[in-house]
């Protein structure tokens, strides 16, 4: 049985290794940000299906170690992910930035526009969600208003 107390300190654990807010982390395993909240106040227990994406989704994340507490974490088996923290240069707030290797084998590539500036939205009233850039070397930063 998983002790609630001792899973919400891993899973601290692990939003302090990645860098991410409970907001930041329940958008990146897609699952509602009251639940992580209830999660992390001990309010409820992990379900299997929550469980998985942590695991699915953060290779390091051994699911050995997540449920029991024995093992080792981050996992030393997966080295084909980088992730690094942002950097604040100034006293400016700065974007968050995440930067993950890219899967190559989903990357496809299409011909660009014959126009060589975008072109502005047609409703100014939309707001940017975010801006993720993808670089040659299969990595990419995604950058949060």
């Amino acid at each position: 049985m998983v002790n609630s107390a001792d899973f919400t300190k891993r899973l601290e654990k692990i939003l302090a290794f990645y860098g991410l807010t409970a907001t930041a982390f329940s958008e990146e395993i897609d699952f509602n940000r009251s639940t992580i909240s209830h999660l992390l106040s001990g309010r409820n227990k992990p379900s299997l299906e929550f469980v998985m994406k942590v695991v699915q989704t953060f290779e390091e994340v051994d699911l050995y170690w997540l449920l029991n507490g024995k093992g080792t974490f981050p996992s030393t088996a997966s080295t084909t992910e980088t992730i690094s923290t942002p950097v604040t240069t100034s006293a400016i707030d700065t974007p968050e930035t995440k930067t993950r290797p890219f899967p190559k084998e989903t990357i496809e590539t299409t011909e660009s526009d014959s126009s060589p500036h975008p072109s502005s939205p047609s409703h100014a009233s939309k707001a940017i969600d975010r801006i993720v850039i993808f670089y040659k070397d299969g990595s990419f930063k995604e950058y949060l208003p």
